[in-house]
């Protein structure tokens, strides 16, 4: 069911790159995995996919220590607190959810010497939503160039998690908020190449704002356990 789902998703995502024009490999798929065990992980693996998404860091840790034998690609995508910075320090590739600095000077002081730099990118909180974590759009360069600053981390862009949408235009209308300000941010000369914005139910919205990444859980995994 997996692959099948899989597949469905990336023949989702070439459609919505040919409607903006884009080219299908212009979009890179991120699985996210969280709640779903290292069985489930190892069969998107088998369908092809290695990149993979958690938004709980021990929980990840866990498959990830479980998994050691495949190559896969670990994002960080969830909440990270002063007592789990070195867990993605040591463990993850990626990092999406960056939005204090505090938490990237953890992050880049624990980061070993052995590993290549943390790719990072900074969360923003695009439409104020209240329940949402990420700096304020005005706050992002300011916090982007003290990131670009440290010497463990790679910054490569910005990640977005609005509210729901009602339609794909008021979606659209959102994504492209972010898409500005991803501009924004390179006219200051960050020269950023990741725009990790779009899920299950709006990743066209996304693609067609210009999304370069999209986090999709449901639809390959499909309905989460309750943590």
């Amino acid at each position: 069911m997996i692959a099948r789902q899989l597949q469905d998703v990336r023949a989702r995502i070439a459609t919505a790159c040919r409607a903006a024009g884009r080219a299908p490999d212009a979009v890179a798929l991120l699985a996210v995995s969280k709640t779903f065990g290292a069985d489930a992980v190892r069969a998107a693996h088998a369908a092809g996919q290695n990149a993979f998404g958690e938004n709980y860091i021990q929980e990840a840790v866990d498959k990830i220590d479980a998994l050691r034998d495949l190559p896969l690609q670990w994002h960080c995508i969830g909440p990270i607190q002063s007592n789990k910075t070195r867990l993605v320090a040591e463990r993850y590739d990626w990092a999406h959810s960056l939005d204090r600095l505090k938490i990237a000077e953890r992050l880049s002081a624990q980061r070993p010497d052995g590993l290549t730099p943390l790719q990072v990118c900074l969360q923003v909180n695009i439409d104020g939503g209240p329940t949402k974590s990420g700096v304020a759009p005005a706050e992002a360069l300011a916090l982007a160039r003290a990131v670009a600053a440290l010497p463990r981390l790679k910054l490569r862009g910005l990640m977005t998690i609005p509210e729901p949408a009602p339609d794909f235009d008021a979606a659209l209308a959102v994504h492209r908020r972010a898409r500005a300000l991803f501009d924004e941010l390179n006219a200051e000369g960050l020269a950023l190449d990741t725009l990790s914005m779009g899920m299950s139910a709006d990743l066209e919205a996304a693609i067609a704002a210009g999304s370069t990444l999209v986090r999709i859980g449901t639809a390959i995994f499909g309905s989460r356990v309750p943590k």
